[in-house]
């Protein structure tokens, strides 16, 4: 099994409806991933549509709906514990899931390909250095507000 690091509360998922975060991939790219609600806890994805280079949490959370994700670019809407795409330009394609564990309420990345850089998205000023600046308080980036004010909502 890999190691576990601690992201954050399936309650605090709910609450908030999406919670994002910044990882390196095994290429060392840095990238967004999101934390969604579902039936079977959270699902976890890179923070990108399928069929353009569109956030899906823009740092003012996911657009949920009827348990799918929802592109603010053109509408194509994701299941959010299986990451499949039915409707819209990137039907047929699915996201590209990160590897978590819920442990007694408390989700953990487990992706052996990936690494964790910090809570929020990379607009949000997180730079991606390393992550090892970030002492792992997941209380601090909430509040930071959007980095842009356009957002679809539903």
């Amino acid at each position: 099994m890999s190691d576990r690091y601690r992201l954050t509360t399936v309650e605090r998922v709910r609450e908030a409806g999406s919670w994002l975060f910044t990882i390196r991939d095994r290429y060392d790219a840095r990238e967004e991933a999101i934390l969604v609600p579902c039936d079977a806890g959270v699902g976890a994805w890179v923070n990108r549509c399928t069929h353009q280079p569109q956030r899906l949490d823009t740092g003012r959370g996911a657009t949920i709906r009827d348990g799918e994700i929802v592109c603010p670019r053109h509408g194509s809407t994701f299941d959010a514990c299986s990451g499949a795409c039915d409707h819209g330009e990137a039907a047929g394609t699915r996201l590209r899931p990160i590897e978590v564990t819920v442990d007694d309420g408390v989700v953990y990345l487990t992706d052996d390909d990936v690494q964790y850089l910090s809570d929020g998205g990379l607009s949000a000023g997180n730079d991606g250095d390393d992550g090892d600046d970030d002492d792992g308080d997941s209380e601090s980036d909430d509040d930071g507000g959007p980095s842009s004010t356009s957002h679809i909502s539903f």
